[in-house]
């Protein structure tokens, strides 16, 4: 089995019997910045912080590709709705400075088997680096 990563209990990996991966991954960060308006001349700007990083990512599980698709979905579910703090590993890598929470997730709901048992499904992640500190 190529284990390519992880966000907590959710695992990446290709083998013969699996496919879960992901892609169009985005990281992004930005600073915080206030305007001060002064009377007759220009705002002055300042320099306030750091807002958290983001990470979105998409996955696709199918019962074909060897993944169940509700069981990944009350994974994340789950670990939104408690703002479980994840690792986000890649390869031997860490992604991030501190771990990541779940902030959003898109589902399409996109094959049905003969029973009405969704069998596929295109999953859409939206992180939000966790700062507790």
């Amino acid at each position: 089995m190529g284990l390519i990563g992880c966000l907590g209990d959710i695992v990446f990996s290709v083998s013969s019997e699996l496919i879960e991966t992901f892609n169009n991954m985005q990281w992004s960060g930005s600073a915080r910045w206030s305007t001060h308006d002064r009377h007759l001349s220009n705002a002055l700007t300042e320099f306030t912080g750091i807002e958290p990083d983001k990470v979105s990512f998409d996955m696709r599980v199918s019962v074909d590709l060897g993944v169940e698709p509700m069981t990944e979905i009350a994974k994340i579910w789950t670990h939104e709705r408690k703002g479980t703090p994840l690792s986000l590993i890649i390869g031997e890598k860490y992604y991030g400075k501190h771990k990541w929470a779940i902030e959003s997730h898109s589902v399409k709901l996109e094959t049905f088997d003969e029973n009405g048992n969704l069998s596929g499904a295109a999953i859409s992640l939206k992180l939000l680096e966790y700062l507790n500190e």
